[in-house]
């Protein structure tokens, strides 16, 4: 829980950041603060996130090969499960398994709002997700990366993640 704390300490000393400036195709990468899905997403190939200029968002993007990437809908995701058996998302079984079920995963459009939202007392840019009880937030770490922190209702602890604008995959 010590990793947890002095991670999100750090993340509320930045600076806040507007939904509009989030517009774009950004790389993501997990920041290891002690969450059971540390290192899951980058076993399973998450490339990261797309923020529309009409404040919809692709919430997970995965690699399907080089230079495709495919919007996976999160509703179809178990989060209780995800969180007790987060240790199967590391291995190469989950990595396989998941590659096989993108298809069947896929988004038929964005998944999630962007907005403004309070967190840490600091009004700032956050996704929230249609379907699932995840609110990420964000904010500024410079002009190409933003840090963010993903909330699911009902559980204490934060996944902690960074993003950094790409301009193709």
């Amino acid at each position: 829980m010590r990793e947890q704390q002095t991670t999100l300490e750090a993340f509320r000393r930045l600076p806040p950041v507007e939904p509009r400036d989030l517009v774009g195709l950004w790389k993501g990468r997990g920041v290891p603060a002690g969450h059971p899905f540390d290192g899951v997403l980058e076993n399973l190939g998450w490339f990261g996130k797309r923020f529309t200029p009409d404040m919809r968002a692709d919430a997970l993007l995965f690699r399907a090969g080089e230079r495709r990437l495919v919007a996976i809908d999160p509703k179809w995701i178990p989060l209780p499960l995800a969180l007790r058996f987060h240790g199967l998302g590391r291995t190469r079984i989950a990595r396989n398994l998941f590659f096989y079920l993108q298809r069947r995963l896929r988004a038929r459009g964005p998944v999630a709002s962007l907005k403004t939202m309070v967190f840490g007392g600091v009004e700032s840019a956050a996704m929230v997700y249609d379907h699932q009880p995840i609110v990420d937030h964000f904010r500024r770490i410079d002009d190409r990366r933003v840090m963010g922190t993903m909330v699911i209702r009902s559980d204490e602890r934060f996944y902690f993640f960074e993003l950094e604008r790409v301009d193709e995959p």
